[in-house]
């Protein structure tokens, strides 16, 4: 019979958890006297209803306990105005019973009530409401929340006894049914969502501007943004249908999805991270049977994160045994295995770069090796902040103090530290029109005896005279000053040397309008200086001809040929230049075209 009655009692529970209009539904029982919420005003959030709490007693059902008039004391209360609620010796508060009125403390009007300090009404910031429930006929107690606060609702037997009771406490705010704690959440996640869209669309931007030019990294990185944005909006709306239509199985179906993604982008974001730390794409084309093993430990990384996802939804944290730890053990060693293997492959990988002078390549790796530090330091320091303030304040007050907040401590900036990771990774990895040259070659250093000042001359003027210039400037075929193409190698996208930087023949210099070349680009075939033609006067006629005038063009003078010698490639730079000074010096010799005239005239007019 008893079986029965308590079948009967849980059924009608639910259905008064069925029939309650909205809001967030907690029950009571003598096991469990006190529930507390927190609350939003209408005019802090808005809505369209005023915010209350309803609380309702159930009719004991079946047996003996039918019919009986037992009564059950309510108190509902703000916390700030707790010290307004009289306790006993024990630190419980007090219920008016008939000791109490014989002792002053309550008048027979108040009993089965909460006892209340003197002047509780005037001292109190918001309403303190008591009453006695018979629960041969229990009312429905509706309290109405005029200021935003944390609300308790606390129930006792009236007399002490081991009466058994059941009621249901629904926290409406005029939002909606989402509990104010997570209110935020909303347009937290919907801006999240909007941020992710963005920066997908101006990488997918990219990926078509370049797409001939992508490295397998980027592709990645490109799924990973877009899994981004499905995650978000997933998670935002599940917030909004709860909010709308409270936790039903509709509700309870997106969260079992929201926590299938979120295991889901934890494996993916471990698994690029350490394909990007171990230089996939950028340092080398392919990682090989490696590759296999990083996928075989992402996979087990998600399959135990969505049984974690599963068991934290089942099973109560009150309620867990040590079975949990068949659970959150296994997580654990993948997720300790994802750590271990990134940075030893990003201190590997560095230290490879460094090995073979791979400036820029390296520095994008320090970068990352930042981001990685500074994300590390930041959670400390969070954490570190939260316990100094836990600390500072007594634990019964930390969560009513900190409760619109601690959405943000769970949850909120754990995500904005992801945001930010997964955007300088981005960025770093972003498409270029130079992705397969710059990734798939290595850095010569031809450029490293430039030096890293503009050169001046003995004035004070800047000046281009460096050793060199010619033939690098033509190997470079641009106007920028050399120490400026120099120093411009900062970033994933490197300048290219130009189209024809690398015609020159290095094993015949002279070729092909080579160093030494003549305007129609046929080379001298004598080192001899090559004499001009004999000046003939008969061929000018009478005295329209000046004497002091040569009647051919003034010949242009050349230098001996002589090969370059070529230094050896081992060393850091690609070509072993000789000093052209002596050469400049040659060709500036003469007097100019006055002096050659005089020359052929015999200085005669």
């Amino acid at each position: 019979m008893r079986r029965r009655s308590q079948l009967a009692q849980a059924g009608l529970l639910l259905l008064h958890l069925a029939q309650l209009a909205a809001g967030v539904e907690v029950k009571l029982t003598q096991s469990d006297p006190q529930q507390c919420s927190g609350m939003y005003s209408r005019k802090s959030w808005g809505g369209n209803i005023d915010p209350f709490i309803l609380t309702k007693f159930l009719k004991p059902v079946g047996g003996a306990e039918e019919g009986t008039d037992t009564v059950v004391s309510l108190l509902v209360f703000e916390w700030k105005d707790r010290d307004l609620v009289a306790t006993g010796p024990d630190g419980e508060a007090m219920v008016c019973d008939q000791a109490g009125v014989e002792a002053g403390r309550c008048g027979d009007d108040q009993l089965g009530e909460f006892v209340l300090a003197d002047g509780a009404e005037e001292r109190s910031n918001n309403e303190i409401l008591t009453q006695a429930i018979s629960l041969a006929n229990p009312p429905a107690v509706r309290y109405a929340v005029r200021k935003t606060g944390y609300y308790c609702v606390v129930t006792s037997p009236f007399g002490g006894g081991d009466d058994q009771y059941t009621a249901v406490v629904e926290f409406r705010n005029a939002f909606g049914e989402l509990p104010a704690a997570q209110i935020a959440k909303l347009p937290f996640y919907a801006a999240l969502t909007i941020i992710y869209a963005f920066l997908a669309l101006a990488w997918a931007a990219l990926h078509y501007r370049h797409r001939a030019d992508m490295l397998p990294v980027q592709h990645y990185v490109a799924a990973i943004l877009g899994f981004l944005v499905l995650e978000m909006f997933t998670t935002w709306l599940f917030y909004d249908y709860q909010n709308r239509h409270g936790l039903t199985a509709g509700a309870k179906a997106l969260l079992g999805l929201v926590s299938v993604l979120s295991a889901a982008r934890n494996s993916f974001s471990f698994f690029l991270l350490l394909i990007v730390c171990m230089g996939y794409g950028v340092v080398r084309p392919s990682l090989g049977r490696t590759m296999v093993y990083v996928r075989a430990l992402a996979l087990t990384h998600f399959a135990f994160g969505v049984i974690y996802a599963i068991a934290s939804l089942s099973v109560a944290p009150e309620k867990a045994g040590p079975l949990i730890l068949l659970v959150v053990l296994p997580l654990a060693a993948t997720l300790t295995a994802f750590y271990v293997w990134t940075l030893n492959a990003l201190g590997a990988t560095m230290k490879d770069l460094t090995q073979r002078r791979q400036t820029v390549k390296a520095a994008m790796y320090r970068k990352l090796w930042w981001c990685i530090l500074a994300s590390i330091l930041v959670i400390f320091v969070f954490f570190f902040i939260n316990s100094w303030a836990f600390a500072g304040t007594r634990q019964e007050d930390f969560v009513p103090a900190h409760w619109p907040t601690r959405w943000f401590i769970l949850d909120g900036w754990l995500n904005l530290v992801y945001f930010f990771d997964v955007a300088f990774v981005a960025y770093l990895w972003r498409p270029t029109a130079n992705n397969r040259r710059f990734a798939m070659s290595d850095e010569v250093r031809i450029l490293s005896f430039l030096p890293k000042e503009p050169p001046q001359n003995n004035e004070g003027h800047v000046t281009n005279h460096v050793p060199g210039l010619r033939l690098l400037k033509m190997m470079t075929a641009s106007k920028l000053p050399l120490w400026e193409i120099a120093q411009d190698d900062d970033g994933f996208e490197i300048a290219s040397l130009g189209g024809d930087s690398f015609d020159l023949d290095l094993e015949d210099p002279e070729a092909d309008g080579g160093i030494h070349s003549n305007a129609g680009g046929v080379p001298p075939t004598s080192s001899k200086p090559v004499a001009p033609p004999a000046y003939d006067a008969s061929s000018q006629s009478g005295t329209a001809a000046r004497r002091d005038v040569s009647p051919l063009p003034a010949p242009k003078p050349t230098k001996p040929h002589a090969s370059l010698p070529r230094g050896s490639l081992d060393g850091e730079t690609l070509f072993a230049l000789e000093e052209e000074e002596k050469e400049d010096s040659e060709a500036e010799d003469g007097d100019g075209e006055a002096g050659e005239r005089e020359r052929l005239t015999g200085g005669k007019d």
